[in-house]
């Protein structure tokens, strides 16, 4: 009988319905869902082919028909010319931090000049609201590792693609690499490092 009051009471079904709300409020933030969730991606290497040697004398002056085998031959060498391996400018190998996170990170650079994030062998836990983060703060181990990160200059490379395997991360032209020496996977809801690694 005590029930049934406490059902009819108005008290009562106010207190469930600001329960039902911060139920949901926190299932939005918090996602512990995602906790045992994992998104996987396997993105290769950038390469960028190297133009071929017919390229340059494609605009020499000449009539259609050498032009145009001009323009063949240059179609073909590029076919046949090998993709370049880009060149390493940094390395680093994740750390934990807010949560359990292994994998390397490696700035490339292409042979058209472009540079590249990437981040290979991850293995970290996926979450809400994950950004990849170049950082001008130090690594740093256990909890004061945690919230340092986003202290000082940090450049956001975009949403974590997957939270295990290799996936490559475009930095912007013309960014200065000189004192962004530190990668972070970030999440941005809670301000906190899942891991993060120091690029030497």
């Amino acid at each position: 009988m005590r029930v049934k009051r406490l059902l009819r009471h108005p008290v009562t079904w106010g207190v469930l319905a600001v329960g039902a709300v911060a139920l949901g409020v926190a299932l939005y933030l918090f996602q512990p869902w995602r906790l045992f969730t994992t998104v996987e991606v396997n993105e290769a290497l950038p390469v960028a082919a190297s133009p071929g040697p017919e390229a340059a004398r494609q605009g020499e002056p000449g009539d259609a028909s050498k032009a145009s085998k001009a323009s063949k031959a240059a179609d073909a060498s590029k076919a046949a010319e090998p993709a370049q391996e880009p060149k390493t400018l940094a390395t680093g190998t994740f750390i934990s931090h807010e949560h359990e996170t292994e994998g390397r990170a490696r700035v490339l650079e292409l042979p058209d000049g472009s540079r590249v994030l990437r981040i290979e062998d991850l293995n970290t836990s996926d979450g809400p609201d994950l950004r990849v983060w170049l950082s001008d703060q130090p690594v740093k181990k256990g909890n004061a590792g945690w919230f340092n990160l986003d202290d000082g200059e940090h450049l956001e490379l975009g949403e974590l693609k997957g939270n295990r395997g290799n996936a490559n991360y475009a930095i912007p032209a013309g960014t200065d690499l000189g004192d962004l020496k530190s990668v972070t996977i970030w999440c941005r809801r809670f301000g906190v490092s899942f891991g993060a690694a120091a690029l030497t």
